[in-house]
């Protein structure tokens, strides 16, 4: 067996699960979940239509192994999306590839670009997303895990980051908009990560699959835009990740797509050849179609800015909560900071599931940056998710119970 398997940690919904052993949720209290981002939006039909026509349609039926960086016309869908979303303009035959959305292929990337050799590390943001641990372990190298700053909308700190680490960077990993904080990066913090890996050589990952759902007018700066306007049009040793599930409530198609650097996504290309994970041809046709309407991502972004916009208030009468730049998550501070304690009892007393932030982050620096916070997903319909806050609001307020002192 591969000895580094040895070295990954539980999945945050596995350390859940045995944190509510023992549990036994209120029967009075219809379950409702806020633990797990997973879009609950219904898919548009339009989306479903393309994916079952195209099983009718000659050249996207089953019957032949598909090509591992796609079609041209799929490729095309990447290129003009990109240029309507960020104005940019990319090559759609060397700098862009399909993946099998983007969870696969942030695993998949550090495989490609990481030499083990000589203490590769891999730099994370703190908390994180567990994929890019898992994958900077299983790729041989150390993880280091870059904290996040509350007084700066949770920021990610790399000042804090010693020099002594950044010369054994191989790879860093973004994500903005922030899981679970939602926080955004400016301009001047990509600035700055680019003058790094300009002076230390390190690649950089940007996870960006909830770009499409924000709160203010202005969308959420991506990484390739912030290249450009910074005169890096050939996005040296830059990759952004993104995908459709967010998007367009398809996480069940598994579809996104990486685009940037075209000597790493050659090199990206060259690794999932021998991977083997091409995507299905009547999965292309359904991006296809959805990577070219703005129609239902636009009415998507609405609900959730309704959502937002009746739930919030109600949570930050009892939580440290706010309207975060981007997501579908808040990461609200709990009274008591003890946040594993928190999610039992709610869980024991009002049949609602949230996910303990210290599930999310690593210690570093003597401290857990998750720890005395929660992740809540809102992903149900709008009643759904208020009916669990007001039984927070209750949970909190509860002169009965101790486990907030």
């Amino acid at each position: 067996m591969n000895p580094l398997l040895d070295r990954l940690q539980p999945y945050p919904f596995e350390r859940l699960r045995r944190l509510f052993d023992g549990v036994v949720p209120n029967p009075d209290f219809t379950p409702i979940s806020l633990g797990i981002g997973e879009p609950k939006h219904p898919t548009p039909p339009f989306i479903k239509q393309a994916l079952s026509q195209a099983l009718e349609r000659p050249g996207t039926d089953l019957a032949a192994y598909p090509p591992t960086i796609g079609t041209p016309a799929l490729r095309e869908a990447f290129t003009n999306w990109l240029h309507r979303r960020y104005a940019l303009k990319l090559d759609p035959a060397t700098q862009v590839l399909p993946v099998n959305g983007s969870r696969e292929a942030l695993f998949a990337f550090a495989q490609t670009v990481v030499d083990p050799g000589a203490g590769a590390i891999v730099v994370c943001p703190n908390p994180f997303y567990q994929i890019y641990e898992g994958a900077a372990v299983l790729a041989g190298a150390e993880p280091y895990y870059a904290p996040s700053d509350p007084a700066r909308n949770f920021a990610i700190d790399w000042d804090s980051v010693p020099e002594s680490v950044w010369e054994r960077t191989r790879l860093v990993y973004v994500c903005s908009p922030g899981n679970p904080t939602g926080a955004v990066m400016p301009l001047d913090e990509w600035r700055k990560l680019f003058a790094l890996s300009d002076r230390h050589g390190f690649v950089i990952a940007s996870d960006e699959c909830y770009s499409e759902i924000y709160f203010r007018d202005e969308p959420p700066l991506g990484g390739l835009e912030a290249a450009a306007m910074l005169g890096r049009d050939a996005f040296p040793r830059l990759v952004a990740f993104t995908s459709l599930s967010k998007r367009s409530n398809v996480p069940g198609i598994r579809s996104g797509f990486v685009a940037g650097d075209a000597q790493l996504l050659k090199a990206f290309a060259l690794y999932r050849t021998y991977h083997g994970s091409a995507m299905a041809p009547p999965v292309q046709a359904a991006s296809i179609a959805a990577w070219g309407d703005e129609e239902h991502v636009v009415a998507n972004r609405a609900q959730y800015r309704r959502k937002f916009a009746d739930v919030t208030p109600v949570l930050s009468q009892v939580l440290d909560v706010r309207l975060p730049d981007a997501g579908f998550y808040l990461w609200a501070g709990v009274p008591g900071g003890d946040d594993q304690a928190f999610a039992r009892g709610l869980l024991a007393q009002y049949n609602v599931t949230v996910l303990p932030g210290s599930f999310l982050a690593r210690e570093s620096a003597g401290r857990n940056p998750g720890a005395g916070r929660v992740r809540m997903a809102l992903v149900a319909e709008t009643a759904e998710c208020l009916e669990a806050a007001r039984r927070i609001v209750r949970y909190v307020q509860d002169p009965s119970t101790s486990r907030l002192s």
